[in-house]
């Protein structure tokens, strides 16, 4: 589906984007244990976008499964959930906004397995 292959690629571009501003904008501005979360929002959101990739890529090989389809909503939301709850952690160090990390990481683990079932299904 070429929506994934999209999205993938902009949330990849993204990563890169924002890691450097980590790296350079941010550096000096916040304290090091907030610029470690920074870098965990960027390094899963790098992860999840090269995982809805595999997706595009995979929904050519099979088209209509659903499996697929949910599996790169769910690392979509996993990507806004997760890295956009540690960005904005970061820079606003507002700490319970750490509440909803863990729901981003449940909609990853969910959108892997679900990747796992497609495979097993279809190849």
């Amino acid at each position: 589906m070429k929506i994934f292959i999209i999205i993938g690629a902009v949330n990849a571009f993204l990563a890169v984007a924002l890691g450097a501003f980590g790296a350079h904008g941010l550096e000096g501005k916040i304290s090091a244990k907030y610029l470690e979360i920074w870098k965990t929002g960027v390094t899963y959101q790098m992860f999840h976008s090269m995982g809805i990739l595999i997706i595009g890529a995979l929904m050519m090989k099979i088209p209509q499964s659903s499996l697929l389809t949910w599996s790169g909503w769910l690392m979509v939301a996993g990507i806004i959930l997760f890295a956009g709850s540690l960005y904005v952690l970061a820079v606003t160090q507002i700490s319970v906004l750490g509440a909803i990390t863990p729901l981003g990481g449940v909609a990853f683990l969910t959108a892997w397995i679900l990747l796992i079932i497609a495979a097993v299904k279809f190849l």
